[in-house]
């Protein structure tokens, strides 16, 4: 990782690992008080999609002007697929695991988006980025056994549930990756279609099967899914901005937003004592995976700026 990056390039990039680090935290406190996964879900992309369009009519002129229905179509399905299913499975496993163990495990997803970038565009298995996937499997399976998260208690199986929210993003974060490569939209574009595509399909689901899951609920946790689906908006903006800069390489911005589980860990320790245990098996297994996270995303650019700093 290039610390010599300026460093507003290193504050954006930094900012959405404090702040996704933060919204685990205040989620797992909604959820615990009454608040349920699908409800959380579509709060949080109501918020992303107002503040998205909102961001596009002020910033951007003629929006969506020069971008072909295939394209539309491919950043759709991301969100209808990948963001409104993610977000479901990320909050259910918020609520069984915990807000640190789920936000590790999340974190995994650079495993599912190397291999199906490996399987479906093609892109090739450097060194660094194996040896990321083996220390990312073996943080997961050191969370497994850390006995801690929510203090009501949880099975192996359970991590199934964030594990999948991880392989859902990932497979929207590769077919949003082939969908900028036509350079066509934007990344502000891109993301605005994103979630609108996901606030379609949940809304549709709730209209259809889910109206007890999202109704009656306690009026605090829609202000708490409220607040957390605008700063993934701020997030999600601070990062876009980093990566659009002349030195926002994905080298440099990747591995600072992947520490967020660590910020995670640490407001699970100082707010949700009467909800979670923090032991150190989740602090080794979050630090393992953000560590293999960093090496499968910054690959053997990670590994020359390290050798260069004499780590």
């Amino acid at each position: 990782m290039d610390l010599s990056a300026p460093l507003p390039v290193l504050l954006l990039a930094f900012a959405p690992a404090v702040m996704w680090g933060f919204t685990p935290v205040i989620e797992k406190r909604a959820l615990s008080d009454g608040g349920a996964p699908l409800q959380a879900a579509l709060t949080v992309v109501v918020v992303d999609s107002a503040v998205y369009l909102v961001a596009l009519a002020v910033f951007q002129d003629d929006p969506f002007g020069g971008i072909s229905l295939g394209t539309v179509a491919v950043f759709a399905a991301a969100g209808a697929v990948g963001t409104a299913l993610g977000r479901i499975a990320i909050f259910a496993g918020n609520a069984r695991v915990g807000a640190s163990i789920s936000s590790a495990v999340v974190s995994a997803r650079p495993l599912f988006a190397t291999a199906l970038a490996v399987g479906f565009i093609g892109e090739p298995l450097s060194a660094p980025t194996a040896i990321g996937i083996v220390v990312i499997v073996v943080g997961l399976g050191v969370l497994s056994l850390s006995k801690g998260g929510d203090l009501g208690g949880w099975s192996g199986r359970d991590l199934l549930v964030p594990l999948a929210a991880a392989g859902l993003f990932a497979a929207g974060n590769v077919a949003r990756r082939w969908g900028l490569s036509t350079a066509e939209a934007t990344p502000l574009e891109a993301v605005a279609i994103n979630e609108f595509a996901a606030l379609v399909a949940l809304g549709a689901y709730v209209a259809v099967v889910g109206k007890d899951s999202v109704l009656g609920r306690p009026r605090r946790s829609y202000v708490v899914f409220a607040v957390s689906g605008l700063i993934t908006a701020v997030a999600l903006l601070s990062m876009f901005t980093a990566l659009a800069a002349p030195e926002g390489r994905i080298a440099v911005v990747d591995p600072l937003v992947a520490t967020a589980p660590l910020f995670t860990v640490v407001f699970s320790w100082l707010w949700l004592g009467n909800l979670e245990r923090v032991t150190r098996g989740v602090v080794l297994g979050a630090v393992l995976v953000v560590v293999g996270a960093a090496l499968v995303t910054g690959g053997p650019s990670l590994v020359r700026g390290l050798t260069t700093l004499g780590v």
